[in-house]
């Protein structure tokens, strides 16, 4: 193979990874397996497609390698194929932050009250909820905080954070959190909080953008 083709095949095995991200659906569905594995049907109604479809999406991303995939029953469940997946969801997602307009406009709409978003720096708010001076509070799904949270973390899934309240106490701040920048759970939380008197604020970090940072987290 001379040095022409052999460059070729190199930068063409590179653009399988690339091939494989160039889809909203498959982008959203990398996040959802960041926050632990997950069967087809699962992914399919997180994502909002129909099994097929979602079928289809994961197939191309087993192809590029991306994820894995094992049988429970009749079930198949997925899972990344190495955290260094879920660090290329946030890199790639930093990037398009930094340098398209569209995409930091969208997120503006998203938060459009600044004052619920916490101010503090992860570092900080890690010595915070180690101080017992905020609640780091953990709205995902039981089986995803069990897979892996941030330190300090209560869990406290969405559906049930009405019922749950009287757990919370009222003399700190909540900052509340789910699977990142994109993920609205967390606005759900803070408003219902807000809405019963508690002081709360979210941050848009998730497990990926801490453990991309740099910094630990826990596991069950």
């Amino acid at each position: 193979m001379d040095n022409r083709s052999l460059k070729d095949l190199l930068y063409e095995q590179v653009a399988r990874v690339g091939k494989a991200l160039a889809s909203p659906k498959r982008l959203e569905i990398l996040e959802m397996l960041a926050q632990g594995e997950k069967a087809v049907d699962t992914i399919a109604g997180e994502v909002a497609i129909d099994v097929k479809l979602a079928s289809a999406h994961l197939k191309a991303l087993k192809e590029a390698r991306l994820v894995q995939v094992r049988r429970d029953g009749k079930r198949m469940i997925y899972r990344l194929s190495g955290t260094d997946v879920a660090q290329l969801g946030v890199t790639l997602r930093q990037v398009a932050e930094e340098h398209l307009v569209e995409l930091r406009l969208a997120l503006q709409q998203l938060m459009a009250e600044p004052e619920r978003l916490t101010q503090v720096g992860r570092k900080e708010l890690m010595a915070q909820a180690k101080r017992g001076d905020v609640v780091v509070l953990d709205v995902r799904p039981p089986e995803e905080f069990d897979t892996a949270h941030l330190p300090y973390a209560r869990s406290v899934p969405l559906p049930e954070l009405a019922q749950r309240l009287a757990e919370l106490p009222r003399g700190v701040e909540i900052v509340a959190y789910c699977r990142g920048p994109f993920c609205l759970m967390s606005d759900e939380a803070v408003k219902l909080l807000r809405e019963h008197g508690y002081r709360a604020r979210k941050t848009f970090d998730g497990v990926s953008e801490w453990q991309a940072a740099g910094l630990p987290v826990k596991r069950r």
